[in-house]
């Protein structure tokens, strides 16, 4: 590229981020987004030499195996070489989109056999996540498995070690931590624009029956279709039944419920821009309000978590919360409260509103002091306005942070793009499995916390559940 075209592209790049930018109060409008926004397209426009490819499997194509699959090969070098499927439909569609020559399997071990894959998308159900994860390292793939990484808090520990045994790249599918917004959060939190922290009310509420899960069935479903007994691997045997392979999400074998599905994406939000490490006590209460078509989880829940102090940050409380029959039409809404002021966080952007106390407590008004002799009233306001000044009775102000992503942003694409650059290049992933793990226990322990009706103690640190 020549200077005249980088010089043009960078006056393009302000023009496309001027509106979000621009938002921003003063001090805190930087090029860093900008910046961040050009490398990336200029990635997007690289050529890619032949040996730069990467040679992609997809491990489950259902609705966030084709979400993946789409995003991934938005990337300039990627290509897509094989898919598998229990389900002989899905199979069918993945020909019909890319051509009939592509390896399609039932059995994942077939696909990570071939030499001809680099990496792999794993987007199946929840309770395939850390078996698959070990067996593609073990094949020596580079591994993006979608949240939650694991389907038990006990498996966790595993997919570490099998990472770091294997020296393979692992990536987690919770695409808010390459989002160009939470990156402004967290640059915003960390120069102290909210004061202290003391709470987090994190919500991700939805209402709709594709929302709550209830997707479309084929009309072909059957065990000559479904590969049921490979489903249901590593679980006591049942019959074969539609719903717990299509609806998978709604049932404890094969999902984590609303817990593994939302509030891991809340958690790995908060810990991306706090950079905590977890919770140490989590407690959860919930009902099946509304979605009963015979499910095992709940479609209400909220979760308590209590944070401890660290290096990284004071000691918060942190609320979660899934409604799937809310009346507001549903919202991903996570609140920072800190001392001074709000920082609500939403998909495309962010506001931050200051609060902050004067130095001087304030007498009068809802008070006591009305209701002591008049005397003494007039003796505590003389005493009140000698120990504090004017200025110590005026509220500090500053000015609010109104934040938008530049247009034409995609997180979910950025988080593809993080995944395959770590690759190419060696670099940390965004979200490595002690992140994913990290994330995924706490909204694990809600389940459990949930269905054994008591509070979970977790060691953040080391990663374990603390026997009480």
């Amino acid at each position: 590229m020549s200077n005249n075209d980088e010089s043009s592209r960078r006056r393009f790049l302000r023009q496309i981020t001027g509106t979000g930018l621009a938002l921003a109060a003063g001090r805190f409008t930087s090029l860093a987004a900008e910046e961040k926004a050009e490398e990336r397209m200029l990635l997007y426009e690289r050529k890619i030499a032949a040996n730069d490819k990467i040679r992609l499997g997809v491990i489950g194509f259902g609705i966030q195996g084709h979400n993946d699959l789409n995003s991934a090969l938005k990337v300039p070098g990627v290509e897509l070489a094989a898919v598998c499927d229990l389900y002989s439909g899905r199979l069918e569609n993945a020909k019909e989109l890319f051509g009939k020559d592509l390896f399609t399997t039932k059995d994942h071990r077939e696909l990570l056999l071939r030499n001809d894959i680099d990496a792999v998308i794993i987007a199946s159900s929840d309770n395939w996540h850390a078996r698959i994860t070990k067996d593609a390292l073990q094949k020596g793939k580079a591994v993006y498995c979608e949240k939650p990484m694991v389907h038990k808090i006990n498996e966790g520990l595993g997919v570490i070690e099998a990472q770091r045994a294997s020296n393979k790249i692992l990536q987690v599918g919770s695409q808010r931590v390459s989002s160009i917004v939470y990156a402004k959060a967290k640059e915003l939190y960390n120069a102290g624009e909210i004061g202290k922290l003391n709470m987090v009310n994190a919500v991700y509420d939805r209402q709709s029956a594709l929302g709550a899960w209830q997707y479309t069935m084929p009309a072909d479903a059957s065990p000559e279709t479904v590969d049921w007994e490979r489903y249901i691997a590593g679980t006591r045997k049942m019959p074969f039944d539609p719903k717990k392979f299509f609806w998978w999400r709604n049932y404890r074998n094969f999902g984590t419920g609303v817990a593994g599905d939302l509030f891991v994406h809340l958690l790995s939000g908060t810990h991306f821009i706090t950079g905590s490490k977890g919770p140490t006590t989590i407690f959860s209460s919930g009902q099946l309000s509304y979605w009963k078509d015979e499910r095992d989880v709940p479609d209400v829940m909220t979760g308590i978590l209590q944070y401890p102090e660290t290096p990284e940050h004071p000691a918060f409380q942190l609320t979660l919360q899934v409604n799937f029959i809310s009346g507001t039409g549903g919202q991903e809404i996570i609140k920072f409260i800190g001392e001074e002021g709000s920082m609500e966080v939403r998909g495309d952007g962010l506001n931050v509103h200051h609060s902050m106390m004067s130095k001087a407590p304030g007498i009068g008004g809802y008070d006591a002091l009305f209701t002591y002799p008049k005397a003494m009233q007039e003796t505590l306001r003389e005493q009140y306005n000698k120990k504090y000044t004017d200025e110590d009775k005026r509220r500090p102000t500053k000015p609010d942070v109104v934040y938008k992503q530049p247009p034409g942003s995609n997180e979910h694409v950025e988080h593809l793009t993080n995944f395959f650059d770590s690759i190419r290049t060696g670099k940390p992933v965004v979200e490595d499995a002690v992140f994913g793990f990290r994330a995924a226990a706490p909204a694990l322990a809600c389940n459990d916390s949930y269905f054994q009706k008591k509070i979970i103690n977790w060691d953040p640190v080391n990663m374990k559940v603390v026997k009480g």
